[in-house]
Parts: C-alpha cells; structure tokens; sequence
C-alpha cells in the first residue's frame, strides 16, 4: 500500500480529517487537501501528534488556478494518483428557508464548490487517476440527494426541504457519478457516490446521531474497492440507496 497515493479535499477537519486518518491507517499516503495553509497544517499537526503520517496539498475546489497548481505537484512528485475522495463541500442554505425564498444566488454559491468545483477538480486529476493501476474516485454526497426518497412520503428525508441548494447540488453529484461511472466502465476505475450519515460535524450538528469515525467509514471502504468491486453505486455503510 505504501505507494498508493490518496487525495482528499475538504480535509483539515470533520469526515474528511477522518478519512484521511483512516486511508494513512491502512497504508496509503494521503494528501490532505485544504484551502488555508494554517489550518491543512493544524490538521497534519494533529494527525502527527498521534503518529499519522499524511502530507498537505493546498487545493480550494472553487478556484481553478489551485486546482492545477495542486495536480501539477501531485504530477511531480508522485506521478499517478490512485484515489481521489472528493469530500469538500458547503451549506450555505438559511436555516429552514423554503425554497421559494432560496436566492439564485445561494444556488450559484452552492453549487460553484458541491458541483462544479467537484467536476473540475475530478477532470484535472483524471489524467493522473488513469495512470494509476486501480483508479478510485469517491464524491461525498448525502441521503438528501435522493430523489426517490425526497418524493416518497415516509421517507426518512421526506419532511425535511429546508436546504433546497444543498439538497439540488447532491442530486446533481449523483447524477454526475452515474454518468463518469458509464464513461468509465471499461477501465480499471471506479467511481462512485455515498452518503457518509448525519454525522457530528460543524454541519451536521452535534444532535446527529453517528460520530465522526463512523461518518468517514464510506468513503474508505469505496476508496479501498478490490478490483471486482462495483462502480457506480450510491451507498452508506454499504448498503445501497435509492437514487
């Protein structure tokens, strides 16, 4: 596993941090990606601290200047990258706004990180993925991106529309994942899209009924896939979801 190479984003702190503890846990080296350089290096600070070797990467999924400067140093000192969890996200919904009152604007912010920032940073790094022997792309969606259970009463996540941006933009990484996915079955690559839970995070709240270790369990399990694993999948804790 030592010349694996991972990427998360998104990753100074919550699932993502967590993540990346669990991939360097299991051998790989693991490029912690964040905007800011303090807090990438607060975050490696602290993962040293408890004998975790992982490397910061500064890349901010909405400016894509960083994006190409972060695949330029993976290119050179690595060559390849095995894994990419794309894990950075946002909510900048107001709390229980119906989505009559939701701002375009809020969706353009939204989705400028959850979606395209998601699809640029995953077509940069693309080249470098297919250099790898086993490909694996991860894209950290949520249960709130289901359709199916969005429009079915009883749902677990029928009640609760109050996060239209957030919501919309899942949707769309899923939809994304679906089609990458397709383009890519014939390849060694794997792509897929998870639901890591409602997790004690900044956002989730620490009403949420699941810890962080837990909440970054999904990731790792698709990033890790052997190579009969499947692709294309929406899922949490291994089981699947209705898209």
């Amino acid at each position: 596993m030592s010349n694996k190479i991972a990427l998360v984003t998104g990753a100074n702190k919550g699932i993502g941090l967590e993540t990346v503890r669990q991939l360097a846990q299991q051998g790989f080296h693991v490029l912690l990606g964040a905007r800011t350089e303090s807090k990438g290096q607060e975050a490696i600070a602290q993962l040293t601290s408890e004998g975790i070797i992982a490397e910061f990467l500064p890349i901010d999924v909405s400016n894509p200047d960083s994006i190409a400067t972060a695949v330029q140093t993976v290119e050179s000192k690595f060559g390849h990258l095995d894994v990419l969890v794309n894990n950075a996200g946002v909510n900048f919904d107001l709390p229980e706004t119906p989505i009559q009152e939701t701002t375009t604007q809020t969706y353009r912010d939204t989705f400028y990180t959850n979606f395209f920032g998601l699809i640029e940073t995953t077509q940069a790094f693309l080249p470098l993925i297919k250099k790898a022997p086993q490909g694996r792309i991860v894209n950290v969606s949520s249960i709130l991106g289901s359709l199916n259970f969005h429009a079915t009463p009883g749902s677990p996540i029928y009640d609760f529309k109050g996060a239209p941006a957030y919501n919309v933009s899942k949707s769309a990484v899923n939809a994304y994942t679906l089609h990458l996915a397709y383009d890519l079955k014939d390849t060694p690559i794997k792509v897929n899209t998870i639901h890591p839970g409602w997790v004690k995070t900044e956002m989730g709240g620490q009403e949420a009924p699941m810890e962080i270790a837990d909440g970054a369990k999904t990731s790792v399990l698709l990033a890790t896939l052997p190579q009969d694993g499947p692709t294309g999948t929406y899922t949490h804790l291994g089981e699947p979801l209705p898209w």
